[in-house]
């Protein structure tokens, strides 16, 4: 029992424990297990055993057993091609050539569309001198694939490399029949050209050509020209190329120009037309090449005439002049900015490059033909903002009409014509009847700049236009229009304070005083305007140069009923000291006090300092030194206080710190004021006498060293 029970121990396998169970660094997959094992089974195969065979009864054996393997493996699957073609090569290999003619024949019975196969017996054939055998297959292959490329080219060189060239041209030509690729006509040409048969390769080239044009139309038998489906250009060319390589050069423009006519105008190449400007180039025919490559530029867009742009470029700066050179960057322009305008005609900025262009060095007709399309596109929106960049197409077209080409009449109709346009009663363009009106001027037709001043001011008023109409008149001399003027101008904007005063100007310069101080009077008694300040200012310095100095005070006084402005306060005072009348120092110190008194109540302490600081700066000047202190004491203090800052919603944004002015006038009408600056005393005093408590040696120092200096 206890021999069992140890055998039984002893069967039982020790299981290795695994230590450590992370994954290894580098994984195997399946696939590479499977890939290495087949590869060691490949290695392990040892290779099979050198036969010798020393009778003929031993190689007869050793080829049923081949050709045993060889049927076995077609038995099994006849479509595999490779099994056909090896046993067809071994036979070969045997010399039984006709055992392999029969195998490739099977294998033909098979799959007769397999290219391969035909070409591996063709060149059994060939290979064993068995010319006729190979024509044969060549001709099965060609007649049953007649697609296949590869089995024609295979065919002509066999009969080129025999020297059959009649032989091999008549392939070519029933090759031909079947309106192969491109190539197969190039490979014609070349074998043509290989034995100087030039007229023949010339004779491939028209038929090709005309043949690849009847192909087009009968596909496309609803266009009326046959160009306008041929997908290339490079079939001329080397056409054309051909002619010239072999001296031929009337043939060779003959090429070209039959190409431009056969393309025509709506399927224009760039390629054709440069391959057409070199070959007259190499002809020294330099003005026929200006004309080629112009005519092209003309009609071909710019996305599709780049390299026709740079060849045209570079063939000025070889054989043309400065010129010719300038003529050909313009052009290129030109044509960027017709891209421009096509691709939108509201785009003003690039007409007026384009304009700018065209003046440079065009002819007038060319350059009003270009304004008059420019001006056809109106703004779609009546809006004086979109009319802005607009208006100065119509200005500078007038202005071309007036100074290049000198035509006063065509200058009035494009005035009148822009002045037509423009909708006056939404808006206008005062700058447009004023260059109108200045323009008859220089014609001296007088009459007509003032009809067309008085016809803008009648439809549509402007400040511009009174300002300009009048700035006329006064350059005239014609002073009475100019009043009347003034005052349509007066009653059209009575607010306007600069019509006022140069209005009043204007009297003053004439002499006529009383006038001039009425106009200032009803200047001021108007119930709105728009710098009050200016005006009082302006009348006040006219009283002031017709030296009426007590004029000149009631205007200040007037004035100061209406406002208690600092300025005024101190112009006024100021006004005093500089009169140099006897008392002149005294009624200034008056106003100043006048003013300090009526300015206690103001709100803008700003303002209040600044006053005292003018008067301060007199008494320095003219005062006494009591007057100085007394402004002294009038000064304010400044301090630093704190206010609550309240953001745009309502809640509060904390505290910030501003600068305030107390005036000891104030100062004294506030209990609150004085008790805190009591407060703020007693404060002083206490921290000056702790700070001496708590030194007693500095108290006692200074009781030895007795009495100080300051006593």
């Amino acid at each position: 029992m206890a021999a069992s029970t140890a055998a039984g121990k002893q069967r039982i396998p020790k299981v290795a424990k695994v230590k450590n169970k992370a994954p290894a660094e580098v994984q195997i997959t399946a696939e590479q297990l499977l890939r290495e094992a087949k590869e060691r089974e490949l290695e392990l195969l040892p290779p099979p055993p050198q036969q010798k065979i020393t009778d003929e009864e031993e190689l007869n054996d050793y080829k049923l057993r081949k050709r045993k393997t060889f049927e076995d493996n077609i038995r099994k699957n006849r479509t595999v091609i490779s099994n056909w073609i090896k046993y067809a090569q071994w036979e070969e290999s045997l010399k039984e050539i006709q055992r392999a003619r029969s195998i490739y024949e099977r294998a033909l019975d098979v799959d007769y569309r397999n290219i391969t196969l035909w070409l591996k017996y063709a060149e059994m054939e060939m290979k064993n001198r068995q010319v006729n055998h190979a024509r044969n297959i060549w001709d099965r292959a060609i007649t049953t694939l007649p697609r296949v490329n590869q089995f024609w080219y295979k065919y002509t060189y066999m009969e080129e490399m025999l020297g059959n060239i009649a032989g091999a041209r008549q392939v070519f030509e029933r090759w031909m029949e079947w309106r192969p690729e491109e190539q197969a006509w190039h490979s014609y040409i070349n074998f043509e050209l290989r034995y100087k048969e030039v007229d023949r390769a010339r004779t491939i080239y028209e038929r090709y050509i005309l043949q690849t044009a009847t192909l087009c139309y009968l596909v496309f038998p609803s266009f009326h020209s046959l160009v306008l489906v041929h997908p290339d250009v490079k079939n001329w060319i080397k056409y054309a190329r051909f002619e010239e390589k072999h001296g031929y050069f009337a043939h060779a423009r003959k090429v070209y120009e039959r190409a431009v006519e056969f393309f025509g105008d709506e399927h224009m190449d760039e390629h054709l037309y440069v391959a057409f400007a070199k070959f007259e180039e190499n002809q020294k025919e330099f003005e026929r090449v200006r004309v080629i490559y112009k005519y092209a530029l003309d009609r071909i867009s710019k996305q599709e005439a780049q390299e026709l742009f740079k060849n045209y470029t570079i063939f000025e700066k070889k054989f043309g002049d400065r010129r010719g050179i300038e003529d050909i960057i313009v052009s290129k322009r030109r044509f960027q900015y017709e891209e421009e305008v096509k691709a939108n005609p509201h785009n003003y900025d690039a007409w007026f490059d384009y304009l700018r262009l065209v003046e440079s060095d065009a002819e007038a007709e060319t350059v009003r033909e270009v304004y008059e399309r420019a001006i056809a596109n109106v703004p779609p929106v009546q809006e004086k903002r979109h009319w802005k960049r607009y208006i100065y197409l119509w200005i500078n077209y007038a202005l071309y009409e007036e100074l290049e080409a000198k035509d006063p009449e065509r200058t009035r109709q494009v005035y009148q014509a822009s002045l037509e346009l423009i909708p006056h009663k939404k808006f206008t363009f005062a700058k447009m009847w004023l260059l109108y009106a200045q323009f008859e001027i220089r014609q001296k037709n007088l009459p007509f700049a003032r009809r067309a001043l008085g016809t803008s001011i009648g439809k549509c008023p402007k400040n511009k236009l009174f300002k300009g109409y009048i700035e006329l008149e006064l350059q005239l001399r014609e002073f009475d229009r100019c009043r009347k003027l003034y005052e349509k101008f007066l009653e059209f904007g009575p607010e306007n304070c600069t019509s006022w005063i140069k209005f009043a100007e204007l009297e003053t310069i004439l002499g006529d005083i009383e006038r001039a101080r009425a106009i200032y009077e009803l200047a001021i008694s108007q119930p709105r305007l728009d710098m009050p300040e200016v005006l009082w200012k302006s009348y006040i310095d006219f009283e002031i140069e017709q030296e009426e100095t007590e004029r000149t005070r009631n205007l200040y006084r007037r004035l100061l009923q209406r406002t208690q402005h600092v300025k005024v306060w101190i112009s006024f005072a100021q006004f005093e000291l500089s009169s140099g009348k006897e008392g002149s120092l005294a009624k200034c110190r008056q106003i100043y006090e006048e003013a300090n008194k009526t300015m206690r109540n103001c709100e803008e302490k700003e303002e209040r300092l600044m006053l005292l600081e003018s008067w301060r700066n007199f008494e320095d000047e003219f005062g006494t030194a009591s007057d100085k202190e007394r402004v002294d004491k009038l000064m304010p203090e400044k301090v630093k206080k704190r206010r609550k800052v309240q953001a745009d919603d309502g809640s509060d944004a904390g505290w910030e710190e501003y600068y305030d002015y107390i005036f000891p006038e104030d100062a004294a009408n506030q209990p609150n004021l004085k008790l805190l600056a009591m407060a703020k005393l007693w404060k002083k005093q206490q921290q000056e006498k702790e700070a001496g408590e708590q030194d007693p040696d500095t108290d006692t120092a200074e009781r030895e060293a007795g009495p100080s200096c300051s006593y």
